[in-house]
C-alpha cells in the first residue's frame, strides 16, 4: 500500500470514530458561545463595554473570518490560489481559531455542497424540504444550524483526497482544538496584560473569543441559508444562491454567494468591483503583492 493511500484510510477510520464526538463538539460549540454571546448583550445593556472590547472583537472578528473565507473556503476548498507552508499555516490557524470544524471537515462538506448544490445530497440546502411554509422553515433551520447535528458527513478521502495527501493540512486538522483553544486565551491574554486585571481577561475571552466565534459562525451560516433563499442573481445558476450587498463586509466577501457558485474557483467574489466589496478578494491580492501567494484566480466576464 502506498503511503498516499495509507493516510487516506487511516483518516477515514477516524472520520468513522468521530462522528459523534464532532456533534457534541458542534453542541458544546453552539452552547458556550450563546452563552458568550448573552454575557455581552449584557454587558452591552450595562454600559461597561469600552473601546478595548471592541477592539479584541473585531481584530480576531476580521482575521478569522479572513481565515475562513479566504483560507478554508478559497484556498483549501477550492484552491483558488497558490501558497507555500506559510500561507497553508497561516489560514490553516486562523481558520481553526474560528471553531468551524477542522479543515477537513470543513473543506469535504464545502465541497459536497457544490456537488450537489439545492439537490438531495447536499448536506445544508434549505431548499430541498418542501415548497409549503413550514418545508420552507425547516429547511432555512437545517440550512443555517440542523445539519451540524446530522449523522450523514461528507466523507474526507472522497471529497478532499488531496487535502488528505498534504503532512501539513493533516497537521493542522490534528491540531484543531489547540488552535481553538489558542483563539480563546489569546484576546484574554491580551485583555489582561493591558487592564491587568482577571476581570479583564474575563471580558478577553468573551469579547474577542466567545462572543467573536458567536457572530462569525452564525454569519456563516447565514451563506448557507439566507443566500440560497433571498438576494440578486447576476449570474443564471441552476441553483438558488444568491448575492446580498448588504452582508459583504461582515461576511468578507463571502455573502457574494451567486457570483462564487458562478466562478467556484475563483479567489475573487467582486465581479462587479466597483459596486462589490470583497475583502478576502482583497486579502489574497495582498498575499499576492507580497510573493506569498500565485497562481490567483479571477473571474473574466464572458464577451
Amino acid at each position: 500500500m502506498s503511503t498516499d493511500n495509507l493516510i487516506i484510510n487511516t483518516t477515514v477510520q477516524k472520520v468513522s470514530i468521530g462522528l459523534t464526538s464532532m456533534q457534541i463538539f458542534a453542541a458544546l460549540t453552539v452552547c458556550f458561545t450563546t452563552l458568550g454571546a448573552a454575557v455581552a448583550c449584557w454587558q452591552i445593556f450595562q454600559g461597561t463595554v469600552g473601546i478595548l472590547e471592541v477592539a479584541l472583537l473585531l481584530v480576531f472578528y476580521f482575521s478569522t473570518a479572513i481565515g475562513i473565507e479566504a483560507g478554508f473556503h478559497r484556498y483549501f476548498s477550492h484552491s483558488a490560489f497558490k501558497g507555500g507552508i506559510f500561507v497553508t499555516w497561516m489560514m490553516g490557524i486562523l481558520g481553526s481559531m474560528a471553531a468551524q470544524g477542522p479543515v477537513l471537515f470543513w473543506a469535504a462538506t464545502h465541497r459536497k455542497h457544490h456537488a450537489f448544490t439545492d439537490k438531495d445530497g447536499d448536506p445544508h440546502s434549505p431548499n430541498i424540504h418542501g415548497r409549503h411554509l413550514l418545508g420552507r422553515i425547516k429547511g432555512l433551520l437545517h440550512a443555517h444550524m440542523g445539519w451540524l447535528f446530522t449523522k450523514e458527513q461528507a466523507s474526507w478521502a472522497k471529497f478532499s483526497p488531496d487535502l488528505v495527501r498534504s503532512r501539513d493540512i493533516i497537521s493542522i486538522n490534528s491540531s484543531y482544538l489547540v488552535w481553538v483553544v489558542f483563539g480563546l486565551l489569546l484576546p484574554a491574554f491580551i485583555a489582561g496584560v493591558i487592564t491587568q486585571s482577571w476581570g479583564g481577561a474575563f471580558n478577553g475571552l468573551i469579547w474577542g473569543g466567545l462572543f467573536r466565534i458567536f457572530l462569525l459562525d452564525h454569519m456563516t451560516w447565514t451563506i448557507n441559508s439566507i443566500c440560497h433563499t433571498v438576494g440578486s442573481q447576476p449570474h443564471e445558476s441552476k441553483d438558488n444562491s444568491r448575492n446580498i450587498f448588504l452582508l459583504c463586509i461582515p461576511s468578507v466577501g463571502g455573502s457574494f454567494h451567486n457570483n462564487h457558485h458562478a466562478y467556484p474557483i475563483g479567489a475573487r467574489n467582486d465581479h462587479q468591483s466597483i459596486l462589490q466589496l470583497d475583502l478576502s478578494g482583497m486579502f489574497i491580492e495582498f498575499l499576492g503583492l507580497l510573493g506569498l501567494a500565485s497562481n490567483i484566480k479571477r473571474y473574466k466576464k464572458k464577451s
